[in-house]
């Protein structure tokens, strides 16, 4: 079993988790790359549902190497929030390893993140408000502090203040915010950061010494393209590289390790947050409203409900081109059995002109309208499906009409919510 990228090819809540969950075991570890806790992966184990927000979803496998690299942000206290859930279910997190220069999430962090949004007012970007984005502007910065930092208090308190000598005037003048010293901070820290120690380590010699013994890694996503900095519906986008060559620079292993870049979309489409989305559909429509609630699209983070559309092919078609996508996961096919008829968004019309893939000017994508054909649905219970073959024709056509749209062949197919619901027609 080559490496592998996982990463999400929509916007995000695509169902990387239980992806992940599914895979997971043909690896020796799983490694996270980009984001912090502002990404919400659920799966189901023995029947009890788990949300993660920091931690691998390969944790739940005792002899699997779970990796946080460097290109995460951490939050201590969730971190060990999920570390404590975990042991005292019996799920030993001996294997949790943790980069030493991956950043710290300080409180201050979250302060600013809330502040700004609620400064941006209708123009908000549709953050979590975790602290994520400021904690990489401080990162980009040079004044951010990072795991290692904390298991040495004189550095991480010369560190900490230089950090409060820009942070603290931005606090208390623009946001009228109260200001935070550097005892304040050390006296929360410290102590987690003792707690932590065993499982911070160097991740990248970790992961590449794993290589050189013949061992194969899983590269684990969090959001999603369209939310890459870089190459997202950027401002409406996160703070990190999620697409997959995010996975090199986020956990220090050569891209020549990489051979096989698995892609995960739903059957139709979502999003959380502002931003322009070409196939919305309104939650008062009855399409968006089935969507919505056939789908439970609710997010596994914050709660909020997701904008809910049709399956976006320019959207598909440009995933697969930026990730180099080599397979697809569908997931939530059975949400489209609801339908008489099904559509899909095949091309763009901006001012005339047709796109067959996400423009790259931002006012171009904002002015995109979709363009629909039309397919029949199925109308007909497919939770029970276990191979292609048992799926209506209606359907494996909708999957052959996908493939051709992103240029890749669609090797998982999800048909419900549990671990077995799902069609495995090319993984070995």
């Amino acid at each position: 079993m080559p490496s592998t990228v996982l990463v999400g090819a929509q916007w995000g809540d695509e169902g990387k988790g239980k992806i992940c969950d599914l895979v997971a075991g043909d690896f020796d570890a799983v490694v996270r790359y980009s984001g912090g806790n502002n990404a919400g992966h659920t799966i189901v184990v023995n029947g009890k549902k788990y949300g993660l927000h920091q931690v691998p979803s390969g944790i739940m496998y005792s002899d699997h190497v779970s990796v946080i690299g460097n290109g995460c942000v951490v939050n201590p206290k969730v971190v060990l929030e999920e570390i404590d859930m975990f042991e005292a279910d019996g799920i030993t997190t001996k294997n949790l390893k943790i980069s030493g220069n991956a950043h710290v999430i300080m409180p201050y962090h979250i302060d600013l993140d809330g502040a700004f949004e609620q400064k941006l007012g209708k123009k908000n970007i549709g953050t979590t408000k975790r602290g994520i984005g400021p904690c990489y502007q401080d990162k980009m910065a040079r004044i951010g502090l990072r795991m290692q930092d904390m298991l040495d208090e004189a550095l991480f308190r010369d560190k900490l203040e230089t950090a409060l000598a820009r942070v603290n005037p931005e606090l208390e003048l623009i946001y009228n915010l109260p200001t935070y010293t550097v005892d304040q901070i050390c006296d929360e820290y410290l102590p987690m950061a003792e707690r932590l120690r065993p499982y911070i380590t160097e991740t990248s010699l970790l992961l590449n010494n794993m290589i050189d013994e013949g061992k194969d890694l899983l590269f684990e996503g969090a959001q999603a393209t369209l939310l890459d900095i870089d190459h997202g519906t950027y401002p409406y986008v996160t703070s990190s590289n999620c697409t997959a060559g995010g996975a090199i620079t986020g956990s220090g292993v050569g891209m020549k390790n990489v051979d096989r870049v698995l892609g995960v979309m739903k059957a139709y489409i979502t999003r959380v947050g502002s931003g322009p989305m070409p196939t919305e559909l309104s939650y008062e429509s009855e399409a968006g409203h089935t969507l919505t609630e056939e789908g439970y699209e609710y997010g596994v983070t914050t709660g909020r409900r997701r904008r809910c559309g049709w399956f976006d092919g320019p959207i598909a078609n440009y995933a697969s081109r930026v990730n180099g996508l080599t397979d697809i996961a569908m997931t939530k096919l059975d949400v489209l059995s609801a339908f008489d008829t099904i559509k899909v968004c095949v091309a763009y019309d901006v001012d005339g002109e047709r796109y067959t893939s996400v423009p790259e000017h931002q006012v171009r994508f904002e002015h995109a309208k979709p363009i629909y054909e039309e397919l029949p649905g199925w109308k007909c219970d497919i939770t029970g499906c276990r191979s292609f073959e048992e799926l209506p024709q209606e359907a494996q056509d909708y999957v052959a009409f996908i493939e051709d749209l992103a240029h890749t062949r669609v090797t998982f197919i999800g048909v419900g919510a549990g671990r077995e619901q799902i069609i495995n027609r090319f993984w070995k």
